[in-house]
């Protein structure tokens, strides 16, 4: 079975996410929407600094999981709809690499879905992140 794709190559441009916001105006049963980004930091670590993150996964797995993610979402929460995008490749630090849009027609439930699909997409979605630094070096990310 073929999934959605969710990702996205390179960062996630806010000319996107505004499209995408602009796009439910016409949708009237909504009251509310919530937005996550998820941006690359510029952590230090051992004295060196990230300067991006390069994203890679088992597209094919990664996809089945979102999609069962995006299906326990719906049958948990009152949903109108809902858009996941990940970045794939080298996204800099200070860009968004994941972008996460819940709507409904109440606010409280788009708090709670929200918080439940990043929970889930950071410990359950196998996609992997290595870390370079502004010296060139490199090494995996580890997630918290």
């Amino acid at each position: 079975m073929k999934h959605k794709n969710v990702f996205k190559s390179g960062a996630i441009a806010s000319e996107f996410i505004g499209e995408s916001i602009a796009k439910h105006q016409s949708k009237t049963n909504i009251g509310a929407h919530n937005i996550f980004l998820g941006q690359v930091r510029a952590d230090v670590i051992n004295g060196r600094t990230i300067a991006a993150i390069e994203y890679t996964a088992y597209e094919d797995m990664a996809n089945a999981k979102f999609h069962e993610i995006r299906e326990a979402a719906f049958n948990k929460f009152d949903l109108t709809c809902m858009h996941i995008y990940h970045s794939l490749g080298k996204v800099k630090a200070g860009e968004i690499c994941l972008f996460v849009f819940v709507s409904s027609p109440h606010r409280k439930v788009v708090f709670e879905a929200l918080e439940f699909l990043v929970e889930r997409i950071k410990s359950d979605v196998p996609v992997f992140g290595k870390e370079y630094f502004e010296d060139k070096t490199h090494q995996w990310k580890v997630n918290k």
